[in-house]
This record gives structure tokens, sequence and C-alpha cells, in this order.
């Protein structure tokens, strides 16, 4: 796990030595991983499986950091220590400036931790007897319709904590109700951050996009929804490297990929780019894979940027030099580009070039 965790954190440097930015908000979330096995532990929802905590760096968008932890481990379990190993693993020169969770790390370690280092926080608070006491004492002019909700705020402190925070409330609209049933009438919302009451609303609900949306990204379109193994420590191992596989994933797409591409997820770079129909044929002694005329242009731009990146992982993918190529490896491409016709991928068998050094640690520094 140690040699994979630098992996992760080569892969996170070279992207935020792209990105240019130096201070990070961390998101940090915990997600269930159902898993039919003998050898999991019940979670709180009930379903035996696992329970990894996740933290994302929002601005660059990639996972700094995960814990791959058993089902009955608490999502509130150690988080300022998750905390402080998301920031061990940051590259010299950057910094976490803010954090972001839900309700299961509203507690008082973390909120003095900010506090004493100088990070904002926006963490969604508990409905508890104190907090309760404290909305029923704001006035009804106080609240501020925004959007689908009103919001208002106070100020509230909890008994361990060393600083008093501001506690952003959130009423929903709601139907009237048909029945006399109880129902939560308010969100909670702790921060130190400065800004009106809806500035600091919209901006911890970004976590829903940065953390909340990542994580299904990382389940869904990477594969990590499902456990291959009854061990937890080889299942801790895949996940870590279906984390790896997203950072990747991510830097491809800010280098190599041109502007219209960032905002997709995986599934759509898939069919729009890894799944595009050719046909193989043989012309002139070498195979050629032809394409489509309109995809020639995309395909030989997106060549020429993971060229540039001769030190990251893409030179295994799109980057062999056209005029020579492995004997052995048939998945290494050069490549041949004509304007007037569709033919764009092609690879010849030819003796290694002297000048060309085609081994792993040569071609692959970032594994090594």
């Amino acid at each position: 796990m140690a040699g994979l965790d630098r992996v992760n954190q080569r892969v996170v440097e070279r992207r935020l030595r792209k990105f240019g930015r130096t201070a990070h908000t961390l998101d940090i979330d915990a997600t269930q991983i159902i898993a039919e096995k003998r050898s999991t532990e019940w979670t709180y929802k009930g379903e035996r499986g696992y329970m990894p905590m996740v933290g994302h760096l929002a601005e660059a968008g990639v996972v700094i950091h995960d814990d791959f932890r058993a089902g009955n481990v608490a999502p509130a379990s150690a988080n300022l220590d998750f905390v402080k190993a998301c920031e061990a693993r940051l590259p010299k020169g950057h910094r976490l400036a803010a954090i972001r969770a839900d309700s299961a790390s509203y507690q008082a370690d973390l909120f003095n931790y900010c506090e004493e280092t100088g990070r904002t926080f926006a963490i969604g608070g508990r409905l508890d007897a104190p907090t309760l006491v404290a909305i029923a004492a704001i006035p009804e002019s106080a609240w501020t319709r925004y959007a689908d909700c009103a919001v208002a705020e106070t100020v509230h402190s909890m008994e361990a904590t060393h600083k008093a925070f501001r506690l952003i409330v959130v009423r929903p609209r709601h139907q009237a109700d048909l029945l006399e049933e109880e129902r939560p009438r308010y969100h909670v919302i702790a921060s130190n951050q400065t800004g009106s009451t809806t500035d600091v609303l919209i901006w911890y609900r970004q976590r829903s996009e940065y953390s909340e949306n990542g994580i299904k990204e990382l389940k869904i379109g990477f594969g990590m929804e499902r456990m291959p193994c009854g061990q937890e420590s080889a299942n801790a191992a895949f996940f870590r490297i279906g984390v790896i596989a997203h950072n990747l994933f991510v830097l491809f797409k800010h280098s190599a990929l041109g502007e219209g591409w960032q905002r997709h997820r995986i599934a759509t770079v898939r069919w729009r780019l890894f799944q595009v129909p050719g046909r193989l044929i043989r012309h002139a002694g070498a195979w050629v894979l032809k394409v489509a005329a309109t995809f020639a242009e995309d395909f030989a731009d997106i060549r020429a940027r993971g060229y540039a990146i001769s030190t990251d992982f893409f030179v295994l993918l799109l980057a062999c030099p056209p005029k020579c190529g492995p004997p052995t490896c048939s998945y290494l491409w050069g490549a041949k580009y004509s304007s007037k016709k569709p033919i764009f991928w092609s690879w010849r068998p030819k003796p290694v070039c002297a000048k060309v050094n085609w081994s792993l640690p040569a071609m692959c520094p970032i594994l090594t």
C-alpha cells in the first residue's frame, strides 16, 4: 500500500504542477461499498460492506488520499487524523486553505484545528438540543429567501470548541402537511468563513459536485462500487488502484485533451474517444487503422499533446515516436496522419531505434 500511495502522490504532484494553484479546498466524505462477503462488517446503513474515506482536492479534481475502512467504522471516526494525512501528502509549497465535510465531521477537535491553523471550514451540523434552542431564538425577520429555502444565521459553540462559529440555518420549503407527522425542518452548517449567509451556503453546497459526484465517478465510472476479494487488505489495494486510475484520467483530461473535454466524465470520454470505430487494414506492408476523417484532427491534436508530456504515463499510450517502435509491443502505435485521407494510426515493426530507450524506467519514470 505504501508503494501505491507514493505513485498516487506523484500523479497528484504532476496535476498540481500543471494546475498552478497552491492553496486548496479539501472535501472529505465516507462512502458505503456493499459487499456480501463473510469477512465484511455491518455498516450503519444496515448492510454488509466497507466504508472508505475519500479526500478530494476540489479545485484540482483529484483524490489526494483514501482510507479503506471496515464497514463497522463510523464515518465520524478519526476525521481529524484523516485531514492531517491528506495535508501530509501535498507537495512542497502547497497547503490546505479550506475544509468542507458533512455532519460526520461536526467535531470540536476538527473545528479547533482549523481555527488554530487559520483554515476556513464549512461542515454540516447536527440538530441536537442546544442547536435547536439557538435556532428557536432567531427572529422571523432575520430569515432571507434564497432559491428553494430560507436562510438565517446565528452564533453557536460546542462545549469543547475554543471559539464560537457561525451557524448557517437552512429552512427548506415544504408543501402543506396532510397528516400530523414530525420531520426535520432545518439543515445547519457550521462555518468560520466570512461573507454573506447565502455565500457560505453556496460554497458549502459545491461539495456536492466535487466530493459526492467525485465519489460517484470513482465508484461507477471506475468500477469501485464492487470489491473483488474477500480479504480487506486486497480490496484496499484494489480501491487505491482505482483512485490512481481516476487521478490519471483527470491528469490526462486536462493535459492531453482540448478545452471542450474538461467537463466530461470518464463514460463520455470512453464513447467519444476510445470507442470510436475503426477498421484495421494491411497497406504497404504495415497495419493501418482507418477512422472517419472527422476524428483524425482530434486524434492528431491529442497525440501531439500527449507526446509533449514525455515524462508522464501517456507515453505508453499516445506518444510513440512516429518512425520507430518496439518489435514486441503491438499496443504501441506510431502516427501517420494525412489531412486528405482518413488514415491516422499505423504501426510497423522495426528494430529498436538507438536514440530511443524503450525500457519502462525511461518511458515511465513515475512508476519507478
